[in-house]
């Protein structure tokens, strides 16, 4: 019968270090997860509120490691150094000192008297260095710092005066770790748990040790900073995005207010009552949207504004225009870009309803189908020829700006569809997808 092998010291010691090094990463990871931690990452002066959700972020898993070294004998849990020093090198002096002493409290009820002033100084010790530190010198310290310590040393014998912010960021834990080590051999390891204390045989494992301490302070940092990049690019899309949603409201506005102010224009001295009337109607419809300064609104105050829109267009057109709507209850709380069917609208009134003899009708109807919000809106006149329905899509400022807008907002797949055919009317149709704004972006 063949006997059961062991795992020595060292490669016990080993392996308890890496468990300790994946625990460590993974905690970062869970954390960066959440939005109001991402958020806090981001923010250099943090509030007392964002340095709590840190503290307590950080601070609780941490302290359940060190229950589970005590409680069930498991030392890869332990991550009292790092934890205590990464926090006040990310949150400052004042939460390292917090979480510090949430991870000092269970060994100093088991007896450990050490620890706690031992972790305390840890997050005093980050906290410290992130005050006289730049802050892309901490975001960018990494796991791979050693391979370039030979270039480092080069550049600071070769240039004195240069300050390499990466060395001295790797320095801290170094120092603190020997100081552990130090600690725990003189006065024993019931007074400051440390992993090399407890299980190393060599000078060389300790060694290890201290790299894995290293390690320890710059995965997290790593994975944090990766996180932080894709938060800012994510964000500066969303500004990039409201740019492009601003441009192109501003956009439609003059250009409604143009064709408007020319079928005014017109009205002026051969029918100045109907163009008086327009004026008042006109105005009314400005005020509601000087008023609003949201890119977005509700189905069912676009429809309102369009009940404006077309009450000047009647007072134009008289009894040859007609309007019939056929609008789903469960549509009119769905959030669209606003000045949406506006446009819309006027293209079906003026390359449809206008060219026919006798007027005709223009129809808006919404409905929910396979998820999205479809709204449509068509006429009943002379229709495009595929060539025309190009250029209209193309060539016409409202169109395309409706278009272009609707790509931006949602996405490539998502824009302003045109069906026609001569002489059987056109028809635009919108699709919406679900829950696809549920922050509405303001100018």
């Amino acid at each position: 019968m063949q006997e059961p092998k062991y795992l020595s010291a060292d490669q016990f010691l080993l392996t308890t270090l890496i468990v300790k090094l994946a625990v460590m990463a993974l905690l970062a990871i869970v954390l960066v997860r959440y939005s109001r931690f991402r958020r806090i990452l981001v923010t250099e002066r943090l509030s007392w509120t964002g340095r709590l959700v840190f503290v307590v972020g950080l601070g609780v898993p941490l302290t359940a490691g060190v229950l589970v070294r005590l409680l069930l004998n498991y030392n890869a849990a332990d991550l009292t150094l790092e934890g205590a020093f990464l926090a006040g090198l990310i949150g400052g002096p004042t939460a390292g000192a917090i979480v510090g002493s949430m991870v000092a409290l269970p060994p100093l009820v088991a007896g450990g008297i050490a620890a706690l002033p031992f972790a305390v100084g840890c997050g005093l010790a980050g906290g410290g260095l992130r005050e006289i530190c730049p802050k892309d010198a901490i975001w960018g310290f990494s796991p791979f710092v050693f391979l370039s310590l030979h270039k480092r040393a080069w550049r600071l014998v070769r240039h004195l005066q240069v300050i390499d912010w990466q060395v001295i960021l790797l320095l801290p834990p170094i120092a603190l770790e020997i100081l552990r080590q130090s600690i725990g051999s003189r006065y024993g390891a019931h007074q400051l748990f440390g992993l090399s204390v407890m299980q190393a045989s060599s000078a060389g494992m300790s060694v290890v040790v201290v790299l894995g301490t290293v390690l320890g302070v710059a995965i997290p940092i790593k994975v944090w900073n990766s996180a932080r990049i894709e938060y800012q690019l994510a964000e500066q899309e969303k500004l990039l995005m409201h740019a492009r949603i601003e441009a192109l409201a501003g956009q439609i506005n003059p250009h409604f207010l143009f064709n408007t102010l020319t079928s005014i224009s017109s009205l002026i001295r051969t029918q100045p009552d109907t163009a008086r009337t327009l004026i008042a109607k006109l105005s009314s419809l400005l005020r509601r949207l000087l008023r609003s300064r949201d890119h977005f609104s509700t189905l069912r105050d676009e429809l309102a504004a369009i009940d404006e829109y077309l009450d000047i267009e009647t007072v134009r057109f008289g009894a040859n225009l007609r309007v019939e709507k056929s609008i789903s209850p469960d549509t009119l709380d769905v959030i669209v870009p606003s000045m949406l069917l506006q446009p819309l609208v006027e293209n079906a009134i003026k390359h449809g309803i206008s060219k026919k003899v006798g007027g005709g009708r223009v129809t808006i109807r919404s409905s929910r189908q396979n998820g999205r919000t479809v709204i449509e809106v068509g006429d009943d006149g002379l229709g495009m020829s595929e060539e025309a329905l190009g250029r209209a899509m193309h060539e016409g400022i409202g169109l395309s700006n409706v278009n272009e807008r609707l790509s931006v907002i949602y996405g490539a797949g998502f824009g302003l569809k045109l069906k026609s055919e001569e002489g059987g009317g056109t028809w635009a149709r919108v699709e919406i997808p679900e829950s696809a704004l549920p922050v509405r972006l303001t100018a």
